[in-house]
């Protein structure tokens, strides 16, 4: 166990080395949140390997942790591709950029910052997967957090793609996005983020207390990341600047949890 967790601890910096080396040639480090979600699964999948004959619970939450960091790289990768450099990293290195300091700014600032981030937010996905040999199987809580994590792609993507589809209308600007997903919560792909990480957790705490216990860090420090630190609170401070009806949307939608509107 000890040994795997180093290799993972390994592939995690040397992920975000070669980011970051690619950041410094392009002047951009914008699409680590892409890399994100990609090197999750890439940590899911050398736990699975790591495993002489992975048991059916490794499988079922190596597939989770893979399908959910798959789809969030791509998603963010192409809006990456599509909108280049992201204004909140803009921000936070200009100065450096124009000092000549880029490349120690975006190491120390973002890519080391956001490789140890990623090692402790998956957690679940790698101790899940490597206390999980033959015959481990598919339990009770371990299918109660498949469907939470279910539910919590269905957010993500269906929110998502409610939101693309905004953006690309010419009438939505300035506006704000209060249909379908949207009506119900502020943020239903923060939401899915959190359900798919914390049904990830429950199905890696089927294997026992301790790995629940070693594990928790991973959903507690994305839910306050999220909707405490860089997720919700940025955005929404952001949105209240450059969408005039956001007030008014604030006071009637849920800030995270799914919840009918209030009636103004």
């Amino acid at each position: 166990m000890g040994e795997a967790m180093l290799l993972n601890a390994v592939i995690a910096a040397v992920t975000l080395l070669i980011a970051w080396l690619v950041a410094v040639r392009i002047r951009d480090v914008s699409f680590i949140d892409a890399i994100w979600g990609g090197g999750m699964a890439v940590l899911a999948v050398a736990s699975w390997l790591q495993l002489a004959q992975p048991g059916a619970r490794a499988s079922l939450i190596a597939a989770m942790a893979v399908l959910w960091g798959l789809r969030l790289f791509w998603h963010l990768y192409t809006r990456w591709r599509g909108h280049g450099e992201d204004v909140r990293y803009a921000r936070m290195l200009g100065k450096a950029k124009e000092q000549g300091r880029f490349a120690q700014a975006a190491l120390t600032k973002v890519f080391a910052p956001q490789a140890v981030l990623l090692y402790l937010t998956c957690l679940p996905a790698q101790l899940g997967v490597l206390v999980s040999p033959e015959p481990a199987a598919i339990g009770p809580l371990a299918l109660a957090g498949a469907t939470l994590w279910l539910v919590g792609m269905v957010f993500e993507a269906v929110g998502d793609a409610q939101l693309k589809a905004f953006r690309a209308d010419p009438a939505s600007k300035g506006k704000v996005l209060d249909t379908g997903l949207w009506r119900y919560t502020r943020h239903p792909n923060y939401f899915g983020d959190c359900c798919v990480w914390w049904g990830i957790w429950l199905a890696a705490a089927s294997a026992g207390p301790w790995i629940a216990l070693a594990s928790l860090p991973g959903p507690l420090f994305l839910t306050f990341t999220l909707t405490k630190w860089s997720g919700k609170p940025l955005l929404e401070k952001g949105l209240a600047k450059t969408r005039p009806g956001y007030a008014d949307y604030v006071a009637r939608t849920s800030g995270f949890i799914p919840w009918p509107p209030r009636k103004g």
